[in-house]
């Protein structure tokens, strides 16, 4: 392949000696985490079916903003991110374009007829994207590794760029292993002058019930010769930040997931405090919470990740960016920042009380 520069493997394989991570045919974080098995399970079902409170939905439209492919702009000295919903993302970066755990879907679900439902829709028609020069993935859960996202996708899309074992699904549904770099931890691909090094994070895999932990997670730090950037996919608070913010960092922007948290699954998600002290710990400059106001996966409002984590930004004097879905970032633009959750929450509250 033209323009690529791995240390990871091509070849889609099913187990992995090489790396630290496998071990007795499963991968495993650092630390062992606490899922608390059939117990924490009850708990977790008791809780979304006779505690759930109404708000984790919301009762008025999330505001979109439609983004027209033809006019965005490919200078190669530009880095450019639109926000698409959860933690999917549309990077320009090296005149390049790439989706980031793209999930198009109406449901995050293995069923066409139940599970989260979004909550809005995507800023733009799968029809006009452009040829992709790739698509980079977090780990295979249904909100962040999409079936028929990948299927639409498979034949304008150059490069996938994945954890180890995540290209076994890729293959599947009719992806060619040749277009398929499965890095482990701290591994890199570099592709027309950008490096994607995968990273610790503190998670778990699995899309069944006989298949957990049978392929990797990973974070990401995406470096250019002018930009360098972190994106978290999921992962519990844990010291692996400050060793990546050691080793990759800096970071201009720090893309970090800040959402479904609940304390009966706290090894595997962060609390917007969490997240924050996530983003220093990286030496990140400035910070875009992901992984909230698209699907319905915790226990709380819709709106209070965002609302919670604008407070601690500014108790922090750390920067923050919080664009609507499909508006543009460019990183090191000057912008605006819209608080646009509180008027949504100023309207749901004027609803219930009327």
């Amino acid at each position: 392949m033209a323009g690529v520069i791995s240390c990871a493997s091509n070849q889609v394989s099913e187990e992995h000696p090489q790396s630290a991570q496998y071990r007795e045919g499963k991968f495993h974080n650092h630390t062992p985490i606490q899922l608390g098995g059939a117990a924490n399970t009850a708990k977790i079902a008791w809780r979304y079916l006779f505690e759930k409170p109404a708000d984790t939905t919301p009762s008025t439209e999330i505001p979109v903003n439609p983004i027209d492919l033809n006019s965005i702009d490919a200078d190669a000295d530009q880095l450019v991110v639109y926000r698409l919903g959860h933690s999917s993302l549309l990077m320009v970066i090296n005149g390049d374009y790439w989706l980031v755990d793209p999930v198009f879907s109406e449901r995050a679900s293995p069923f066409s007829w139940m599970g989260p439902k979004r909550f809005h829709q995507v800023p733009f028609d799968l029809n006009d994207l452009p040829s992709l020069r790739g698509i980079l993935i977090s780990h295979d859960h249904y909100d962040h590794l999409d079936e028929q996202t990948i299927r639409q996708l498979a034949d304008r899309t150059e490069h996938f760029v994945v954890p180890l074992g995540v290209g076994q699904h890729l293959q599947r549904w009719g992806v060619d292993s040749g277009k398929v770099s499965e890095l482990d931890w701290w591994q890199h691909s570099e592709i027309n002058g950008v490096r994607f090094t995968a990273a610790p994070a503190q998670h778990f895999s699995g899309r069944g019930l006989r298949d957990g932990n049978q392929t990797l997670w990973a974070s990401w730090a995406i470096s250019s010769d002018n930009h360098s950037i972190f994106f978290s996919g999921d992962s519990g608070y844990f010291d692996g930040f400050k060793e990546i913010g050691t080793r990759l960092g800096p970071f201009d922007l720090t893309i970090i997931e800040n959402g479904a948290y609940n304390e009966l699954w706290s090894d595997v998600h962060m609390t917007p405090e969490q997240s924050l002290q996530a983003h220093l710990d990286l030496r990140g400059k400035l910070m875009m919470p992901v992984h909230n106001s698209t699907f319905d996966l915790a226990l709380h409002a819709w709106y209070e990740p965002l609302d919670r984590l604008v407070d601690l930004a500014w108790d922090a004097s750390a920067r923050l960016a919080t664009p609507e879905i499909g508006e543009r970032l460019e990183v090191g633009a000057l912008r605006k920042n819209s608080l646009w959750w509180e008027a949504n929450m100023d309207e749901e509250l004027a609803l219930k009380t009327n």
